[in-house]
């Protein structure tokens, strides 16, 4: 193998990967090789605080060593044997994550975008079987600013630009509304054949946009009215990103379909999960959804254990707490220190902090090579918000290290 005949520097593996790689990324420029906790290496031995976590998907910190050790043992017994046959650890997978959210069922898969497609396929059949709708009428209402990935039924939702540009014809049978907008939902859900209503509790990709309180919950009880699924993507805002276990906790109800994914596996291998009823789930008979890989053994190990480890180091707790410190931080030392920054908002470790960039220059990008380079990694989107979301096992001392590492570079510009 090329990387064990020679050391290769950062720039060296970089070019490489530009020459033979796909261009569909443009990654800040480190090279990373190791990572451990809160921590990442890049191959020259530089050590960072990660404060994108994959997206939300290492929450439980890298390379947790029980994760690590229940996928050796698993992996030393068996992998994968498709959904051709049963295994033996698919069922207490399924008690155990059914219990763990208080569901009758769960249909396992790998990707979060494939628990997305999983969910919208679910709402379909029981819109056919159980409300009624006409064969091939049924609708699914999706907000704007979404994003649940890049398949094109996921970018059939968008209203991005740089995910819909020179990929249509786009999937039928999609309702767009604002986000936060209940007299618009209420409007959208007269419609009969509607089956689904999918939403991100906090719109992740889209800023780390928080929707007005009790919005979730309003929303839940007027699907409920209208005899419409609410179907929650919590693929990133799920298991213990926002200071509750799911996002939707914090205003106290379960949606009739939840979608998981990222830190189900706590960033080992992909794993996600769609959650929901019996009524629900029995819709959808052998032959008609399914994936090679999904429910393999491997994945049903990790994730036990991933979920354990929330659980039993109180990640949601931490979460909670820690955010609360940091919008504090960053509300006291940028907010009202600088026109710079105009705005932090988020729950729990998913934060983000709003440049003011009305001239489109880039000082978001060049924040975050500077955060870098002084030992933080961070990414924007949307141009001029930058996404705050460290693994969950930090602790309060290195959150105000971060802190001051944040607060440093942005004043210095």
């Amino acid at each position: 193998m090329i990387l064990q005949d020679t050391l290769m520097s950062s720039k060296e593996l970089m070019e490489l990967e530009d020459r033979y790689g796909a261009h569909n990324y443009h990654p800040v420029p480190v090279v990373l090789s190791k990572g451990q906790g809160v921590f990442l290496w890049d191959v020259e031995g530089k050590q960072y605080y990660d404060f994108l976590s994959a997206y939300s998907a290492v929450n439980q910190g890298h390379c947790h060593p029980r994760i690590l050790q229940a996928l050796m043992e698993q992996a030393q017994k068996l992998t994968l044997t498709s959904r051709a046959f049963h295994n033996d650890v698919l069922g207490p997978y399924g008690k155990f994550i059914t219990s763990y959210f208080g569901y009758e069922r769960v249909l396992p898969m790998n990707t979060g975008v494939e628990g997305g497609e999983t969910a919208i396929k679910l709402a379909r059949k029981w819109g056919y079987q159980v409300k009624g709708i006409p064969t091939n009428e049924a609708k699914i209402i999706f907000v704007t600013g979404n994003f649940w990935g890049r398949t094109l039924a996921a970018i059939s939702a968008s209203t991005d630009p740089s995910s819909t540009k020179g990929f249509g014809p786009y999937m039928p049978g999609y309702v767009l509304i604002p986000y936060n907008d209940l007299p618009a939902l209420e409007e959208a859900l007269q419609d009969p054949t509607v089956a689904g209503f999918m939403v991100e509790p906090i719109q992740g990709e889209a800023g780390v946009v928080v929707p007005d309180a009790g919005y979730l919950r309003k929303a839940y009880d007027l699907c409920q009215q209208n005899q419409v699924l609410f179907i929650a993507d919590e693929v990133q805002t799920g298991i213990a990103r926002t200071g509750k276990l799911l996002c939707c906790d914090h205003e106290g109800f379960k949606p009739d379909i939840l979608v998981l994914g990222k830190a189900l596996s706590g960033g080992v291998l992909p794993v996600s999960a769609v959650l929901s009823s019996n009524e629900i789930m029995l819709t959808i008979r052998p032959g008609e959804h399914g994936s090679t890989y999904g429910g393999n053994p491997l994945a049903c190990a990790v994730a036990i254990e991933a979920l354990q480890v929330v659980e039993d180091e109180n990640l949601a707790e931490n979460s909670e707490n820690l955010g609360q410190i940091f919008r504090q931080r960053m509300q006291r030392d940028l907010v009202d220190r600088t026109d710079l920054v105009t705005l932090v908002r988020g729950k729990g470790l998913l934060n983000a902090i709003v440049i003011n960039d009305d001239e489109n220059s880039g000082i978001a990008w060049d924040i975050c090579l500077k955060l870098a380079e002084n030992g933080l990694l961070a990414k924007p989107t949307h141009g001029n918000i930058i996404r705050f979301a460290p693994p969950l096992v930090m602790t309060e001392e290195q959150l105000h290290e971060c802190c001051d590492i944040i607060q440093k570079v942005v004043l210095s510009f």
